[in-house]
């Protein structure tokens, strides 16, 4: 079915009622790497959750491969890429809870040899509260020329200096794996048949995974390991990571914004996210 965007523009996706506990966020933080020497994410005393367990609260216990399947959108799953992913936090998130999260279409456009769609998730306590808002692209490879608009330009301006710290992280060869228990069963990432047949010599590591790495390790870094500081965190995803590469990440400070490139460093420094941007509280 060929995409119509003047039924999915503004379409609701429906709302879902979730919950997670602290054993939730604590495989969570394994599956980004998270070790004995960060406590605060690796044991339940003195808990503390990453601004981008928000990406697999709502599910956690979903286990068939997702299928991308929207009113005006239906796209073959081995097309899909992800393109982009923000999140805007409304308050820290707590280390367990229940929540409502209401899914629309906020947009789709139209590349020419692909199509991008665009989809934005309130989510709110069961009091109500505002917890945060993800808003967050797919990338359809073959499933442009609908006729649609290409889209405002969303580059961002870069400092011209060199980064102001460097800084390089692994990932482990089971990485995808773990990943793949908070919630993303996607195929791509654990069937070498599947991934050849979506064109990658071997699976790929979630994009979400990669996100959440570097979130992980900015905060660490430059946030004295308080995820409350973080206001929003966005990025696009610009190539992919296979699982045992290192991600090297380059930073620059720019007031309350942290400016991120990250690449895999075994692959001549292949650009991975791009347009990376963390906003902190003062």
């Amino acid at each position: 079915m060929p995409i119509d965007p003047a039924v999915a523009i503004g379409a609701e996706i429906g709302e879902v009622n979730f919950a997670w506990t602290s054993s939730d966020v604590l495989l969570y933080h394994l599956a980004l790497g998270a070790g004995p020497d960060e406590l605060r994410y690796t044991y339940e005393q003195d808990l503390v959750v990453l601004p981008t367990f928000a990406t697999v609260a709502a599910n956690l216990r979903v286990f068939d491969p997702p299928a991308v399947s929207f009113p005006g959108v239906e796209i073959d799953l081995a097309k899909v890429l992800h393109g982009k992913q923000e999140i805007t936090l409304h308050q820290p998130i707590p280390t367990a809870g229940k929540a409502v999260a209401r899914s629309r279409i906020a947009d789709v456009f139209d590349k020419g040899k692909a199509a991008v769609v665009v989809q934005e998730v309130a989510v709110t306590s069961s009091s109500g509260d505002p917890l945060w808002t993800a808003r967050s692209s797919i990338f359809a490879r073959g499933e442009g020329g609908f006729g649609g608009s290409r889209g405002p330009s969303d580059h961002l301006s870069w400092p011209t200096r060199s980064p102001d710290f460097v800084l390089e992280t692994p990932t482990l060869p089971q990485q995808a794996l773990l990943y793949r228990l908070c919630g993303d069963r996607n195929p791509l990432h654990a069937d070498p048949a599947f991934a050849r047949t979506a064109g990658f010599e071997r699976p790929i590591l979630h994009g979400l995974c990669t996100y959440g790495i570097v979130a992980r390790v900015l905060v660490n870094e430059f946030l004295d390991g308080d995820p409350a500081r973080v206001a929003s965190f966005a990025t696009k995803f610009a190539g992919v990571v296979y699982p045992g590469e290192t991600l090297r990440i380059r930073v620059w400070r720019q007031g309350e914004e942290l400016l991120v490139t990250t690449s895999a460093a075994e692959r001549d420094d292949a650009p991975v996210l791009a347009d990376t941007v963390l906003v902190s509280t003062s």
